[in-house]
């Protein structure tokens, strides 16, 4: 059995389709065919339910992947192990959010301390997240919501509060705070379903009678500031992601009802580097600090 099988089978189990996982790897669909055949003929079994070029784990598939997965998994982290022994002070930084407001302040106290750590941060739906996580293919997630899985650890940063955002001209503008039902015949804009401030806002919502009516959803949390301000509609903003513009205001939700948990993830057994280690105290601090200042 060789390692690049492994690799094959796993994009291949992944993809479910010879075409796109040969795309992905980057090699020809009969090279990637005959490599899981030559692996199949080792373990002596099939591993895919066959379909035209479409293919699905059977019963010995997934037993299999699981191990596979597990065996790559362990030489990537002790590459990354011998990686950060030989230079400490280099070496990049996997990260993927859900949330990305404070992470500008967050990348910068943390470049002071490491100047030469690179790092690569990807912004995820949290279902996403959740496979990079499961794979050990990122040092540390910063999410909104937390994810509580049993390889996962998750340890809770901060309590943030979410406003409702309204036009300096809007009814309820001379308001600093407002009920829920308040807003049951208000216009919104929002992120798409998937985003963890979305679904947990939906759901709170029906919970007191209504569902909120989305005007616009997209997938970038920035651009909602600028919708609100045109008088598109109002929105439900985090507070660690609130803008000073003049022509918003921000309204708390009466008894303090809407919070979001934000939390940084990071896989139980995935190899923890010192530059890793560092970050996370950044982390931690940057939380602290923002606890004190808002309490």
């Amino acid at each position: 059995m060789e390692l690049l099988q492994l690799q094959y089978f796993l994009e291949v189990a992944r993809m479910e389709h010879v075409t796109e996982a040969a795309r992905s790897l980057h090699v020809t669909q009969s090279s990637l065919s005959k490599t899981i055949q030559r692996l199949e003929e080792d373990l002596g079994v099939p591993l895919f339910d066959r379909k035209g070029r479409k293919l699905r784990l059977n019963e010995f598939g997934s037993k299999f992947l699981r191990r596979a997965e597990r065996a790559l998994f362990e030489l990537e982290q002790g590459k990354l192990e011998l990686s950060d022994l030989s230079s400490p002070e280099h070496g990049t930084l996997e990260l993927a959010v859900t949330t990305a407001s404070t992470l500008p302040d967050i990348l910068r106290e943390f470049r002071k301390k490491l100047p030469d750590i690179q790092f690569h941060v990807q912004m995820l739906s949290t279902q996403e997240m959740a496979a990079l996580l499961h794979r050990g293919e990122v040092d540390f997630c910063l999410s909104s919501p937390p994810i509580q899985e049993d390889d996962i650890e998750c340890q809770i940063v901060f309590i943030d509060p979410i406003l409702v955002a309204v036009p300096r001209g809007h009814r309820l503008a001379d308001r600093s705070i407002v009920s829920l039902t308040e807003l049951r015949d208000e216009w919104f804009v929002g992120v798409k379903r998937g985003y963890g401030t979305r679904d947990l806002v939906d759901s709170i919502c029906r919970s007191v009678g209504f569902a909120p009516k989305y005007v616009y959803e997209g997938d970038e949390p920035a651009r909602l500031i600028k919708l609100v301000e045109a008088d598109i509609g109002i929105a439900f903003i985090p507070s660690t992601a609130r803008d000073s513009r003049e022509q918003i205001k921000y309204l708390q939700v009466e008894n303090h009802e809407l919070v979001r948990e934000i939390a940084l993830l990071w896989h139980r057994s995935r190899y923890i580097s010192r530059a890793a280690l560092e970050f996370r105290e950044v982390v931690v601090d940057y939380f602290g600090a923002l606890s004190k200042l808002t309490n």
